[in-house]
This record gives structure tokens, sequence and C-alpha cells, in this order.
């Protein structure tokens, strides 16, 4: 009974490694077609950023998201420490998949895999941001998050 149930397009994560930089950054530059940040986006600044947390994992942690071999999308996690949230934070500081892949399912295995990263690093609790007129506001929310009325989200983990 096809109609019954929700066809998941199947994806793998792959850590992201300085090789993959010019991958990330295409998928970035998509992205603020789509949802630009609220900062200019400087591709060298960026390419330094990327690089820094690839180099020192206690910043963060990359993946891309890919149909075979092939990227899609990326996802990642960067710590914070915070007294009011109890410890150690996650961010789900970026996350794209591209629109030929939405409405498959990825966007909520993408959040489900964030958040078994984000307990494997002992965070206490998994935040994102996100703009008022983004659709994936609805994702977001259905996989837990609380809007605080500071654009700030927050799942406890």
């Amino acid at each position: 009974m096809v109609g019954a149930f929700r066809l998941v397009h199947a994806v793998n994560y792959r850590a992201l490694l300085a090789s993959d930089i010019e991958i990330v950054l295409r998928l970035m530059r998509e992205m603020q077609d789509d949802d630009p940040w609220s900062v200019p986006f400087e591709e060298s600044v960026v390419r330094g950023s990327v690089q820094a947390m690839i180099d020192d994992p206690n910043l963060g942690r990359a993946w891309l998201i890919c149909d075979a071999e092939r990227p899609i999308g990326y996802i990642v996690l960067c710590f914070d420490y915070s007294l009011e949230y109890g410890g150690k934070g996650a961010w789900v500081d970026e996350f794209f998949i591209e629109k030929a892949y939405r409405g498959r399912g990825i966007g909520g295995d993408a959040l489900r895999f964030a958040e078994e990263m984000a307990r494997r690093e002992r965070a206490r609790c998994l935040h994102l941001e996100v703009n008022r007129d983004n659709p994936a506001i609805n994702l977001y929310r259905r996989h837990g998050f609380q809007d605080h009325e500071r654009y700030l989200m927050t799942k406890w983990l």
C-alpha cells in the first residue's frame, strides 16, 4: 500500500574533509540564493572558517549529505557552552539540501543524524536559527525544536 506511508529517499553522511571544501562552498552558494545569511557571504572568510573547523573538531563537525556518492547537501554542528542550557550545546549552524531532493524525508533524516551526533558529543541541547519566513521552520517544529521568540530554537537532549 504505497499511499499508507511516506517514502524516504536513502542518503548517507560523509564527514567533511579538507578536500571537500570546494564542494561545500558550492552548496553554500546555492543556499545563499535560497535563504541568505544575515551577514554577507565572503567566500575567502568562509573558506578559512571551514578549514579551521576541519583542523579543530572541538569547534564543530560537518558532513556532506550524499545520494550514493553525489553530494546533495550538508549539515554542520558547532559547539558552545552555556550555563542557561546546562553545559555543552550543539548548534545546527548550517543545513542545506538541494531543491530537487526536498520533500523526500531527507531533511528529517538529517536532523535525526545531527541529534545523534550531538548526543555523541555529550551536548545537552541542540539549537538552530532560522529565518521566520523559511518554510523549513515547520520541519524543525515537527522534530521538536521550540521557538523562544529570540529566533532561537532548542531541542533538549
